[in-house]
C-alpha cells in the first residue's frame, strides 16, 4: 500500500494555508474572519438555524458555536429570536448588516478562492477533488459511526476546528 503520510501532510498544509490566506484577505477586505464568514454562510443557507446546527455543521461544540454567535452578533450581523418549536433554543438569522457584509464577503472569498485554485485545477477537476475529499470525509464519519455502534471502526476523526485567529 502506498505510504499515504505525505498525503496527509499536503491535505493539512494546504488547509492550513488556504485558510489563512482567506481569512487575511477577509479581514483586510472586510474587517471579517473567516470563521465570522462561515457562520454568516450558514445563516444564509439555513432556515431556522439554531446554534446546535452549526456546532454539529463545524464539529466544533456548542459553546465554541454559541461564542463565536455571540461575537458575531455583537457586530450586528445576526440576532437570535426565541425558536417557537423549542423553549431551551434560539434561532439565529442574518441581520440586514449581516446580509450586506456577506454579500460584500462572498465577493472576496470567491476571488481568492479563484485566485488560490483556478490556476491548478479546471472545473472538472475541482469537481473530482471536491467529490473525492467529501468521499473521504464520509468514509471517517462511517467509522466514527461504527465506533459508537460497538463495531471495530476506524480511528475517530479529527474534529474541524474553526479559528478566530490565523495560525503563525
Amino acid at each position: 500500500m502506498t505510504d499515504l503520510k505525505p498525503l496527509f501532510d499536503a491535505v493539512i498544509r494546504l488547509e492550513t494555508e488556504v485558510w489563512n490566506g482567506v481569512d487575511s484577505a477577509l479581514r483586510a477586505a472586510c474587517d471579517l474572519p473567516m470563521t465570522w464568514l462561515d457562520i454568516l454562510r450558514m445563516l444564509e443557507r439555513t432556515d431556522g438555524c439554531r446554534v446546535q446546527d452549526m456546532a454539529q455543521e463545524f464539529a466544533i461544540t456548542i459553546g465554541g458555536a454559541s461564542k463565536v454567535v455571540d461575537r458575531v452578533e455583537k457586530a450586528g450581523y445576526c440576532a437570535r429570536r426565541a425558536n417557537p418549536e423549542d423553549r431551551r433554543s434560539s434561532i439565529v438569522e442574518l441581520t440586514p448588516a449581516g446580509r450586506q457584509i456577506l454579500d460584500k464577503a462572498l465577493r472576496v472569498f470567491d476571488e481568492e478562492l479563484r485566485r488560490r485554485f483556478g490556476p491548478a485545477l479546471d472545473d472538472g477537476e475541482a469537481e473530482k477533488l471536491t467529490a473525492t475529499l467529501t468521499r473521504l470525509r464520509s468514509v471517517g464519519h462511517t467509522g466514527d459511526a461504527g465506533r459508537e455502534a460497538g463495531q471495530r471502526p476506524l480511528p475517530a476523526m479529527r474534529k474541524s476546528v474553526q479559528r478566530d485567529q490565523p495560525i503563525a
